[in-house]
């Protein structure tokens, strides 16, 4: 992936998205003794960075099939539920029909966006599973399978995210990214050695399902066990074809764990200091 790549990413999604704000937090500057900074893209479209990645590989996907919604054929996805509210409200702005697997453990009010939004809702036992399956439908019925984390216009659209935190905050030396698929740390990796190469990128993974952790140990994606976490969008193990792992492990300088306790921390002190409301996989990178 190059800086052509995030850039034509920025130009596909700018007129959908917001620029999140990047705010100082005193609360957290005091307890680091440093100046610290929230990117706040729970503000974001759909409430999460995922919308970057979902419109341009939906933007994308619609230029290499001529433009039009109704004749491109189909698109699936799985998703633990931010993903699949991005993918559906990409696919009902462009036109496309979409498919989403999803576990049965995703929070019921992420489906309802999904299933308002026109998306066709298929359930799965497992985050796992909904890969599987949906990898499967795509083989099967011809419809292009567009990954959570695993394809390169998610990816690129992940990377703006780091850009924008680069052009405004020149001064940053270190970005600390959660991490579940590895998305989002590897695109700001890509975009942080395109235009600097100077800042520290962290990703920081729930302790209760550590795949990144263990892969890196063992130099090769591997199956962990995953138990509860208040994290669920971080939850579950990667596609072992990832294109993230390579990413990771080349570009970003380490992996940390945070532990249950301190993301439920994380969530109440953005509530309590910064008036800030975040769900578990956000808070992640705070808790770090």
């Amino acid at each position: 992936m190059t800086l052509a790549d995030i850039t034509a990413a920025r130009r596909r999604i700018a007129p959908c998205i917001r620029r999140t704000p990047l705010i100082a937090s005193a609360w957290l500057s005091a307890l680091a003794d440093a100046d610290v900074r929230l990117k706040l893209e729970s503000l974001q479209v759909t409430n999460s960075f995922k919308i970057r990645g979902a419109l341009n590989a939906s933007a994308a996907f619609l230029e290499r099939h001529g433009g039009d919604g109704a004749t491109a054929g189909p698109i699936v996805t799985a998703s633990a539920g931010n993903h699949g509210r991005a993918m559906a409200f990409a696919a009902e702005r462009f036109g496309l029909r979409l498919v989403v697997f999803t576990p049965r453990s995703a929070p019921r009010a992420k489906l309802d966006y999904i299933a308002r939004h026109g998306a066709d809702l298929r359930p799965a036992p497992t985050y796992e599973e909904a890969e599987r399956m949906a990898k499967v439908y795509a083989a099967e019925t011809g419809a292009a399978y567009i990954s959570p984390y695993s394809h390169p216009d998610v990816i690129a659209g992940a990377a703006t995210v780091g850009v924008e935190i680069l052009e405004d905050w020149p001064e940053v030396d270190t970005i600390l990214a959660s991490v579940g698929g590895g998305g989002l740390v590897g695109g700001i990796a890509v975009a942080n050695r395109a235009l600097a190469g100077r800042v520290e990128v962290v990703g920081v993974e729930c302790d209760s399902s550590p795949a990144f952790h263990e892969a890196l140990k063992a130099d090769h994606v591997v199956e962990v066990e995953v138990h509860p976490t208040i994290a669920d969008g971080l939850a579950g193990n990667m596609d072992p074809e990832t294109i993230t792992f390579d990413l990771v492990r080349r570009l970003v300088d380490r992996m940390v764990l945070a532990p249950e306790a301190a993301i439920a921390e994380a969530v109440r002190g953005l509530v309590a200091q910064e008036r800030v409301i975040a769900e578990g996989a956000g808070a992640t990178a705070v808790a770090a």
